[in-house]
Parts: structure tokens; sequence; C-alpha cells
């Protein structure tokens, strides 16, 4: 056994330190938002690179306003605009390209994980008039370059608003709930691809270039909706379960001056992730990938004949991600990431697609682009070159050299760039430091000014009983894995404690990183505090260390995955102070699934499980998020059926908690339901526990301290309290 302890920062030991005592922290405090920290709400920098803007809040009187700043003296330059009689309560906003006019949100509802509908207004700031953008609550809201009309989506169709003469035109009148949708994305591709908007204005505000899905051969999805009322009814939605058909996309220009929408032929094109208006207004760049998503095409489209041509092509043996690293330069010369030398890097590549260089490599991974500073040739990014738990901020040429690290702190750092690249606002935490934002200068990353730390917080918590994150690595199967540890504050190593592994384990994600406490890190503290080992280990599949490293789960989900959790815990159970026979482990999502698989596959080593919302066989999964790890259940059943739970119930030795939301619109109840009928059917007992119409996220009223309630009161009684095993006494049995 090889356990590696690495402590991050000189004061890892000691912040948290002298527990005598002091109070445990508790679920109410943890979810009536006790622990919340300050941030900056909606920061946006100005054109002209020496000012940016806020969105801030008052609840006393309830009002929003978003005020501009100085980046160099940090002080407040005026207010551009506040809720008022004539200006509703606002919850976000965005400005037209000219900056002269803004769009404000109001009345939002969600509708799911990043949809929303809403009534909008655009505000002009140099006359202060207000326009409501329609009577409808609608989809998307987009000015144009100049910010004379405002295109958006409603019912299906999208809509052009001219702001001058009032007038409304409906560009496309075939968008039918359940058939076709125009300029919003399908549920599958918001949830997987990560947009909604599938619209853009170009830069002179000539054209409109939009997908359109025609969803009428996806099956059907139907989840009941119990609400209040006398009957429930069934809400009804497209979604692809994996292998099933998808919608057929096209692309689509919109001519503003005549009114008239062509169609643009994109070949074989499966699915278009991304589209995005290059800096000449006529050409438009799109990406298309494959059904297995091994295959990406960058096009270039010609808006005034619609002609194509190929920038690049990228072709992966697994897959290959889709992302938003996308920057045209003056001349339409791009800057891409890849991982096509085995990491996530930055390449630029000249306006016909060919590669000039590779602007930044080594055995580590580009996390973050933040964009090229075309007068001074400098790229910005974040990467974990200081560790693949640590995040900083650096500089580099569009040549690949004279690289600066600009952060200095070790733990996450993130950056956002005023837009001429003269500041950029720093915003940092680690394990020990909640978010502070400062100044700072990107020639060199010198802090200029303190804007706004949670010190408060932090002498708060000096009231509790706390206990630091212990990080190490931990070789499993081969390989040296991030690991992270919280023990009780009276913890003594001639003890034997309970341990319970948190994961979530999914391809390319992080779980152990050197960053601020979330509510699931206050609720690990909570059981710490009543005597209980937490640990958390990312195994193979996850993020940041590499293609291969990430990779390496391919077309079997959950298996290896599996294996390195069971294979923790064996190894975490040899070490003195940890109960061998009290090891538990809990995720949510695809968590669910691990640890259930876990529980079942490792039942000798494994006493205890908790699933929440788990995936149970990824037959039930979307096409998009499945099929790129697995390709689809005709090519590969044995990748499905084989780590999928319910397929082997009698396996169940353990205490088993199930848990899931009637609502799920992402990992249907189905699977939930499945599990259970299984375990019935194979006389297992289990506890579990079904949240009426509530989503994916669980939350909503006192949802979320019912649910950790029951989990903490799981963990209490079926691992801290679990009797202990008893010695069999051996006796002579003698034939009578």
């Amino acid at each position: 056994m090889r356990i590696l302890v690495i402590l991050l920062v000189s004061s890892l030991l000691t912040t948290f330190a002298g527990t005598a005592q002091k109070k445990k922290i508790t679920l109410e405090e943890i979810w009536g938002g006790a622990f919340r920290t300050e941030g900056l709400d909606v920061l946006r920098s100005m054109k002209n690179g020496k000012q940016y803007t806020v969105l801030n809040f008052q609840r006393n009187p309830r009002s929003s306003q978003i005020d501009k700043y100085n980046y160099e003296t940090l002080e407040k330059v005026e207010t551009i605009v506040s809720s008022s009689e004539a200006v509703p309560y606002f919850t976000s906003y965005e400005f037209s390209e000219d900056e002269s006019k803004l769009i404000l949100a109001t009345e939002i509802e969600p509708v799911f994980r990043r949809s929303r509908l809403g009534i909008y207004y655009v505000y002009d700031i140099a006359s202060k008039n207000i326009t409501k953008i329609s009577e409808n609550k609608i989809q998307e809201p987009e000015l144009s370059s100049d910010g004379a009309k405002v295109a958006y989506a409603f019912d299906n169709n999208l809509f052009v608003l001219d702001l001058q003469s009032g007038q409304t035109k409906q560009i496309t009148s075939d968008g039918q709930f359940g058939s076709i949708i125009n300029g919003i994305t399908d549920w599958v591709y918001e949830e997987e691809f990560a947009f909604v908007q599938a619209f853009e204005w170009n830069s002179d505000g000539s054209m409109i270039a939009f997908i359109r899905f025609d969803e009428t051969n996806v099956p059907r999805f139907s989840m009941d909706v119990y609400g209040t009322d006398l009957y429930p009814y069934q809400y009804e939605f497209k979604y692809p379960k994996a292998g099933e058909e998808n919608a057929t996309v096209s692309l689509h220009m919109y001519d503003v001056a005549s009114g008239e929408t062509t169609n643009v032929d994109l070949g074989d094109a499966y699915y278009i992730p991304r589209i995005q208006w290059m800096n000449n207004p006529n050409f438009l760049s799109v990406q298309t990938i494959n059904r297995r998503q091994n295959h990406l095409k960058l096009h270039q489209v010609n808006a005034s004949n619609n002609t194509t041509a190929i920038l690049l092509e990228e072709k992966d043996e697994a897959y290959v991600d889709i992302h938003d690293n996308l920057t045209f330069l003056a001349d339409d010369s791009f800057i891409w990431t890849t991982e096509m030398d085995g990491f996530n890097h930055l390449y630029l590549y000249n306006e016909d697609g060919e590669l000039m260089n590779q602007i930044t490599q080594g055995p580590w991974e580009v996390t973050r682009y933040y964009g090229y500073d075309q007068a001074n040739d400098r790229v910005y990014y974040q990467s974990v070159e200081n560790g693949s738990i640590n995040r900083d901020v650096y500089s580099i040429s569009s040549s690949g050299k004279n690289k600066k690290r600009l952060s200095t702190k070790e733990g996450n750092n993130s950056a956002a760039f005023s837009a001429d690249y003269t500041y950029y606002i720093n915003t940092f935490s680690n394990t020990t430091t909640p978010y502070e934002f400062t100044l700072n200068r990107a020639k060199d990353g010198k802090v200029l000014k303190d804007i706004k730390n949670n010190a408060s917080m932090l002498n708060k918590l000096q009231d509790y009983e706390m206990v630091p994150k212990e990080f190490s690595t931990i070789n499993i199967n081969g390989n040296d894995l991030n690991m992270w540890m919280l023990k009780p504050a009276d913890f003594d190593p001639s003890k034997k404690y309970p341990l319970l592994l948190y994961q979530y384990s999914g391809p390319g994600s992080q779980q152990v990183a050197n960053r601020w406490m979330g509510s699931n890190d206050y609720w690990h503290q909570l059981l710490a505090s009543e005597g209980v080992i937490v640990a958390c280990v990312d195994g193979r599949g996850t993020g940041f260390k590499g293609r291969d490293f990430k990779k390496s789960t391919y077309l079997n989900l959950v298996k290896y995955e599996t294996e390195d959790q069971i294979e923790v815990a064996r190894t975490l159970s040899e070490l003195p102070y940890i109960d061998e026979d009290k090891t538990g482990i809990w995720g949510w999502s695809f968590g669910g699934h691990m640890s259930t698989n876990s529980l079942l596959k490792g039942n000798d080593v494994f006493e205890m499980a908790i699933a929440v919302a788990p995936v149970t066989s990824w037959r039930f999964y979307d096409t998009i998020y499945t099929e790129r790890f697995l390709r689809t259940p005709q090519e590969n059943p044995g990748g499905y059926d084989k780590e999928s739970p319910f397929n082997y119930p009698e396996l169940l030795k353990g205490d088993y908690l199930l848990v899931h939301g009637s609502g799920d619109d992402n990992v249907h109840l189905q699977n939930t339901m499945r599990m259970a009928e299984a375990l019935i059917q194979a006389d297992k007992q289990f506890e579990w526990a079904i949240y009426p119409d509530r989503n994916h996220g669980i939350y909503g009223g006192n949802t979320r301290k019912h649910l950790y309630t029951k989990m903490t009161n799981f963990v209490i009684e079926k691992l801290r309290d679990r009797p202990e095993k008893q010695t069999p006494i051996m006796t002579n049995k003698v034939k009578g």
C-alpha cells in the first residue's frame, strides 16, 4: 500500500486548529444559507477596457441595479439602471455589441437545466427609454450589433423586433411542440452540448444563422406531476435514449433586409453542437460531429452564397470533446484547443485552417482559454501545470514563448479580463481560504487592489468544529490517484473509525480539488464531527490528467471506476485507524450508479451505500452522453448490461439507501424503479425515498434539509453505529 501525503498550504493544519468546545455544523445552517460566501454577480467588462459592470441586489427594499466601476480605482462610476416603477426588478442583463442598450430579464422561470422563459425589456442607456420585447414569456433575446433590432424565440419559432418602428417580423412559422424547434436546442442538446440559444446575429446585423430541430421521430418520454390538484397530470417531452433516433438538424440563414431564409448544405452532419460567426460578417463557423462523436469537422460557411469549406477535422479512437475554446483573430486566423498530443492544449491555425504552431505543450492540461491580446501578442489561459488539483492563470505569446505564471497563490485561480487585456479580476480560493477577489495587472499578474474577500466567513468558522482536508495520492491498480481525507477533530490513531467514501467518477470530472468548500463539504465536516472518516478519490476516467487517463474507461463505463473505488476501500481498510467492517460509499447521479455498483460488486468490502438519483442502466440515459462513451447498445450491448446493477441484485449484502426525485427529467425515476423491483424480486431488503415532483437536483423548500437528514441518520445508524462483528464461538458437536 502506498499513500503519499502532500500538504498544500502551510496553514492547512492550523487554519481550523483548536477545536475544544466548538460548535458542530448543523444541517439547518448548511441548507439555511449560513455558510454562503460573497461574490461579484454577473461581472462584465466594458469595451473601453477601463471599466466593468456588476449586477447588485438589495433585499430591503427588494431591488436590483447595474453599477459601473473603474478598474484602476475600483470606485463606482455610476449606476447605469436600477429597478423602479418604470423598470421592473431584473435578475440578469446583456449589453448590445455597441453597449448602447441593455436586455433586462424579469419574471424568469426555468424550463430545464439551462433554458429559461421570461419577460424581457430593452433599456436604452442614453434616452433611458425601456421597451418590452413581447407580452409573452420568451427565450434567449439577443440584440443586433448596432442595437437596432432584437431576435428572440417564442413557441418554437424565431422573431425579430425592430426597436425603432416597433414592428415584429416572424422569421419561422413551422415551429410546433414535440415536432419542430427553430433557434432553440432540444432537450438532449441543452443537457449534453450545454447550450440553448441556437441562433446568432452576424457582426453587422444583416444576417441571422439558426439551427432547426426536427424531433418528430424522437421517442416521447412522460413523467407524472403530482402537484396539489385532485388529479395528477403527465408532462411529456422528447427524450432520445441511447440507440434511439435523434432530432434531425439543419442549418439556415435569414437575410434581415430581404426576409428570405435559405438552407445550408453541411453534407453528412449528424450533430451541430456549435455555430459562431467569424469577424467577416459573410462567414460563419460551424462545428459538426458524427453520431459516434469521434470525427469533428469545423466548417466555414460563406453566407453570401451558402458554400462551405472544411477548416479542420479532428478524429479520435474514442471521442472528441465539444468546447467553446475557439477565437477568431482580426484576419480570421484562429486559436483552438485539442488533445491531439495526449493533453488538452492551445493551437494556432491560419484563416485557411492550416496549423501554424502549438502554443502550449507539456504533460498537463489547459483548463480554460481566456482570450488573445493581439496588440501585445499574449494568449491568456488557465491550466493545471502546477498540479492537477490546482488552477493557475498564465500568459504566453502565440509562438509558444515567454510563458508567465500570473497567479501566485496555490489553489484555484480564475480570471475575468478587461476588454483590452490591461487588467483582470482574479478569483482565488483553496481548501482553507474562501473566495478572494483582486484586481491584477495582466502583463505580469501584479495585484493592484483587493476588491472583496470572505474573511468574515473564515472568522465565523473559527467557532465551529472544522478539520482540514488532507490531500494525498494513493496507488490503486497501477495509477497514482488524487485523494483527500477528513478525520474527526479528536482523531486518535490508536482507535478505529468508520470510513465513508464520496465520489462522482464521471468522465472528465474532478472531486479532489484544492478549492473552497461547497455544501457537500460542510456535510462531510458534520459527519467527521460525528466520528466518521470521510475520503474521496478520483479514479480512472476522471479529468485533468491527460487523454489516456480520461478515456481509459471508453466502451466500459463504470467498470474500471468501480474497480478503483473497491480497491481504494480495501487499501484504506488496511490503515490501523480504519474499521474494515464499517465502510460505506455515497454518490449522486453518475456517483449514485458508482455507489450502487460498488456495494454490489464489492460486497466483501462495503457494508453500506447511498445512491441519489442514480443511473442503473445506461440504456435509460440519453444518446449524446451515453453513446459518446459506450457507442450504441446495438454496437456494444455488453458495455451497457454488465455494469447495470439491477442485473445482479442478488449480490446485495450491505445496507442500501436509494433516493430519487419523481420529476427528474435527466436521470429518470425509471432507473430507481427498475432497481427497486430487481431487489424486491431478489428478496433483498433496502431503504428508499422518492421526492415528489423534484428534479435531478432534489431541492426546493425544505427538500434538501429533509434529504440530508435522512442520509445523515442512515450513515450514523448503518455505518458508525453498526454492531461490532462477533467472533463465532466454536463448540464440539456430539452426536446423541
